[in-house]
């Protein structure tokens, strides 16, 4: 029990905290602590009926502690001010949601660097490892470790506040937020359940914060049509099943029918974005004969939007599938990925179309070297073995 409250309410307590203490690290410790006297007394008092909510009080009243030990921090009083023992469960854990927001917009102030506002969310919010964030940034452990602490300590000098800011400041965070939501979900997608559901959850209170941004909606239909295919992409043996060679009779047609739904509202709203285009993506994937030409053609369009080489490594495999595997291979080829294992796996994919068996083993045993996921190293690893 107490392993599925922090795999999957450690983001919710950790708003609750910082909201609460107004300090990164002191909650998080405070957290820690919490959890430690929960591994000790539940197995001998039982679960309380609220767990988040006894871990959330158990832990201000261990940050309270070491505030009154700390004279220094002494003129925080309104930090004495907690419920009676006894009263846990009447808290309103529904105040989680607007808590959660707060700590994206938070994280996602304009004082700080993009790269530092989605990083710092995610350590918080989704609960990633500093090396989980540094491999979705592809930077090393040590640069992403600095951003983190320089972050965290601009945030407490600059006082910047807690709080979903006015209307009219919203759209000056949105892309930072939307990033951050999106990084969630990714990360979740990869097999972390409770991150992807947190994701499409924020995604929904997002669009009821802002119904008439059209790139909120095209995340959640993004999302929501990726989400739908969750229970097709591992088999019985929980290894992992490649898109083209997944049951789609597994699919969750509720969620594609609601995704899709999605996409004409941020269509209708005129939108255009990167989000936009990755949703239209997601829904023609969603369609039984996906037209290739077509999403390699939106495909193109993200490309030049963002820019991006991991985009133009999407795209090369839709050129593929439309054109044919050589000229999929002459735009993978072209790009500077040499450290991205997606790239040598595609790469690995084509050259076996076109025969050529040992290049191909080659750049499998490139990606070997640079996955670290279990179920995609046995994946490469039986290609691998086929060759």
């Amino acid at each position: 029990m107490l392993d599925r409250v922090f795999r999957e309410q450690r983001g919710q307590i950790l708003a609750a905290l910082i909201g609460f203490l107004g300090d990164f690290d002191l909650a998080e410790e405070a957290a820690q602590e919490a959890f430690a006297v929960a591994a000790e007394r539940w197995p001998k008092e039982g679960v309380p009926s609220a767990p988040a909510v006894w871990i959330i009080t158990t832990a201000k009243r261990r940050a309270i502690d070491r505030i009154r030990r700390d004279q220094t921090l002494a003129v925080k009083t309104r930090l004495l001010e907690l419920p009676p023992e006894g009263v846990e469960d009447e808290m309103d854990e529904t105040t989680f949601q607007d808590e959660r927001l707060e700590l994206i917009f938070t994280c996602c102030h304009p004082a700080l660097a993009t790269d530092a506002q989605v990083a710092l969310t995610l350590r918080t919010l989704g609960g990633l490892t500093t090396p989980e964030i540094a491999r979705a940034f592809l930077v090393p452990e040590p640069t992403m470790a600095q951003r983190l602490v320089r972050a965290k300590k601009k945030i407490k000098a600059a006082g910047i506040p807690f709080r979903v800011p006015p209307d009219h400041l919203l759209p000056d965070r949105l892309n930072a937020v939307l990033a951050v939501v999106y990084l969630i979900f990714n990360e979740g997608y990869s097999g972390r359940n409770d991150l992807a559901a947190e994701a499409i959850r924020l995604g929904r209170a997002l669009a009821e914060l802002m119904p008439d941004e059209p790139e909120v909606h095209a995340l959640l239909a993004m999302m929501l049509l990726h989400d739908s295919r969750r229970g097709a992409r591992f088999d019985a043996d929980g290894e992992l099943v490649l898109l083209a060679d997944q049951d789609r009779s597994r699919w969750n047609a509720t969620l594609i029918a609601e995704g899709k739904a999605r996409l004409d509202r941020a269509l209708a709203l005129r939108g255009r974005g990167p989000y936009v285009l990755q949703a239209a993506i997601a829904a023609l994937h969603a369609d039984d004969e996906p037209d290739w030409s077509e999403i390699a053609a939106l495909y193109g369009e993200l490309a030049r939007l963002t820019d991006s080489p991991v985009v133009e490594l999407s795209r090369a495999v839709a050129v593929a599938e439309a054109e044919g595997p050589e000229h999929g291979l002459a735009l993978v080829d072209a790009l500077d990925l040499d450290d991205y294992r997606y790239l040598h796996s595609t790469r690995a994919e084509l050259l076996h179309r076109l025969g050529r068996t040992a290049d191909a083993r080659d750049a499998y045993r490139r990606a070997l070297t640079l996955v670290h996921d279990g179920a995609e190293r046995r994946l490469l690893e039986r290609k691998l073995a086929e060759l």
